[in-house]
């Protein structure tokens, strides 16, 4: 049998599986696997097979997360041999850490090559160690069973050892293999201590949720009236109204409840890693991935949120029994004015930015500086329809990629990056001439390298030179690159340049802050009592 047919098979194998969206790396080892997907997508034999294609295996590792958080499907990569695969690493890291199902095919070389230094080869068996939940090394056997035992909910590993000359390929039978459905048994008596403890003081915190789970967690909130430290990843921060904390980070450091009720992926601010320090503060999470998010001693209760949700039934009013939405109500106008009189600072300019995106049918917030500044300082008063970000290990790889992906068929799609998030992933665009475009804005606040790292206090004594070298401080900008990808480009320097409106494909949307009225608004802020 030649190598063609049983390439073939395995394509078929993967397609059986459910996975219906590809990605390719095309490359001369992955050819005939690359072949076989094309004839898979042309035939329509197995329902619509969806093939993507990019360059740049880090890019198209991203995007394909992007395409799994869409629509919680599997989607696969595929990638020919050697660094190319390793090059799959930060998105596999990512998808392992949100549960999502990314799936890795790589044609290899023949096993008889590893440890040799020949070229191309390299050991890709074992290369995503325990961030897959399996990896099959397919080579010299005479039936296979792909895909045993995968749950369907994390990253796997299909590795391809392809005969440089087909006559010796000797797989002759591929099958699929069951997948394991994960079973939960969920216990939520420590939410319902945690309620019936509440007069000692108790908040909720509120990370990232799917789409699906919004609606029954906003109805649990509403009924148990306990104040809200919201991330905008919940996609609740504006539809909770008044119990959601302003400058809840500070608020809550300063007057630390007895319980904190996590829903959802491990929150943005700075106030969960304070917990780490406050072992008084008993924590219980109720988690889509199992994650504590912590690495002291808390609860956790791992399930499906909205099933989580309905196994509260009906619960009775705890309220406010620490006056913290009290004191946040008195933080809230300070802030509005602040904001008010600094309008060209960064927050000042996120606060503005914030109202125009309510114009997009969805928001993609990059990780660093914009999801925080946006948690803090957006507007309040209009939800946004779908908030979506990779908080999974938080880096800022792949941003833009994954942003494509998640929105690869949606019109008017906005995505909030910092600058040197776009300069990680300039080669992301394109794919834009696989997606959907009318509307799209893909906005680079540039304040000129990573002043998150300015702020922290141990940066702050340094030396100016350190500081540069920490913050990787930079004068580039990003009208040539939105011409390189042919993007429209607007640069908004001053709040006049907020005179803007989506077009017919992507506009890239520079926002340059005032250096000055951001240094003066941080300044005033942590001085607001």
């Amino acid at each position: 049998m030649s190598s063609k047919g049983w390439i073939s098979d395995t394509v078929g194998a993967c397609v059986a599986a459910g996975i219906q969206e590809y990605v390719v790396c095309a490359g001369a080892r992955n050819l005939e696997l690359v072949s076989a997907l094309a004839d898979y997508a042309e035939s329509g034999d197995a329902g619509e097979v969806r093939v993507f294609s990019h360059f740049d295996e880090r890019a198209a590792g991203f995007f394909a997360l992007g395409r799994t958080m869409e629509n919680g499907a599997p989607c696969a990569v595929i990638t020919t041999s050697g660094t190319a695969v390793a090059e799959l690493l930060p998105a596999v890291v990512e998808a392992h850490y949100q549960q999502r199902p990314l799936v890795i095919v790589s044609a290899d070389r023949p096993e008889r090559f590893r440890g040799t230094g020949a070229p191309q080869a390299i050991e890709h068996v074992g290369i995503f160690s325990k961030y897959v939940e399996g990896c099959e090394d397919i080579a010299w056997v005479d039936t296979l069973t792909l895909f045993d035992g995968w749950s369907g909910k994390l990253p796997w590993h299909l590795n391809i050892c392809i005969e440089e000359n087909e006559a010796k390929a000797r797989l002759s039978k591929v099958r699929v293999g069951e997948v394991q459905a994960q079973r939960e048994n969920i216990n939520m008596s420590p939410v319902f201590d945690c309620i019936k403890n509440a007069w000692k003081g108790m908040v909720v915190l509120l990370g990232g949720l799917e789409p699906e789970d919004r609606e029954e967690v906003w109805h649990v909130l509403r009924d148990l009236g306990a104040p809200v430290l919201a991330d905008s990843t919940s996609g609740l921060r504006e539809a909770l109204g008044k119990l959601v904390l302003v400058d809840g980070d500070r608020l809550l450091r300063e007057n630390p409840p007895a319980y904190v009720l996590r829903i959802g992926e491990v929150p943005v601010g700075r106030y969960w890693r304070d917990l780490e320090e406050l072992p008084a503060v008993q924590v219980v999470s109720i988690s889509r991935t199992g994650y504590a998010g912590l690495s002291r001693d808390s609860q956790v209760i791992t399930g499906d949120i909205s099933r989580c949700m309905r196994a509260l039934g009906e619960i009775s009013s705890v309220g406010d029994a620490m006056d913290h939405l009290k004191l946040s109500n008195k933080r809230r106008g300070k802030v509005n004015e602040l904001l008010e009189s600094l309008p060209e600072s960064e927050p000042g300019m996120v606060r503005m930015l914030s109202v125009m995106a309510t114009m997009g049918s969805s928001l993609y917030l990059g990780n660093s500086l914009p999801i925080r500044e946006w948690n803090d300082f957006a507007q309040s008063e209009f939800p946004y329809e779908l908030v979506r970000a990779n908080r999974g290990a938080n880096g800022i790889d792949g941003q833009i990629a994954t942003w494509l992906g998640a929105t690869a068929d949606e019109e008017n799609a906005w995505g909030i990056f910092g600058d040197l998030t776009a300069l990680y992933d300039m080669g992301a665009p394109a794919l834009l001439d696989q997606v959907q475009c009318q509307g799209r804005m893909l906005v680079v606040i540039n304040n000129g390298g990573g002043q998150i790292f300015s702020r922290l206090p141990s940066v702050q004594g340094m030396d100016p030179e350190v500081t540069e070298l920490v913050t990787n401080e930079h004068e580039h900008g990003f009208e040539s690159w939105a011409k390189m990808w042919k993007m429209d480009y607007v640069r908004v320097d001053g709040m006049e340049g907020f005179d803007f409106e989506p077009g017919d494909k992507t506009t890239v949307v520079e926002i340059i802050p005032s250096s000055r009225q951001t240094e003066t608004f941080w300044a005033k802020f942590e001085a607001l009592k």
